[in-house]
């Protein structure tokens, strides 16, 4: 059974760049790191603030707000003050599109 849902065009977010989606009503950060596309949870388990708004650097984000770290592979904490990991969410892409699987 597919669980995937379109999401957009993968063109629609640039290498290197981070574009937050709301998928069955949560908040998810797709993450594009050098043509390959991640999913996690977008708001950050320390304070609740949107890490598609923060730096991205290879496969880490930074939280905009208070510096926690994130995989955005995994959606590992790799520092804090955060201690909760990311939700991690499946991403495909077909025919140029992308989907998240729910």
């Amino acid at each position: 059974m597919d669980n995937f849902v379109n999401i957009g065009q993968a063109s629609d977010i640039d290498e290197d760049e981070m574009k937050q989606v709301k998928v069955a009503g949560t908040k998810v950060a797709i993450a594009n790191v050098a043509g390959t596309f991640y999913a996690i949870g977008d708001t950050c388990t320390h304070m609740g603030c949107s890490l598609s708004e923060g730096d991205l650097e290879e496969t880490t984000v930074t939280c905009p707000c208070h510096g926690s770290r994130f995989d955005v592979t995994t959606g590992q904490v790799l520092r804090g003050p955060a201690m909760k990991p990311e939700p991690g969410y499946r991403v495909e892409v077909r025919d140029g599109a992308l989907w998240i699987e729910v």
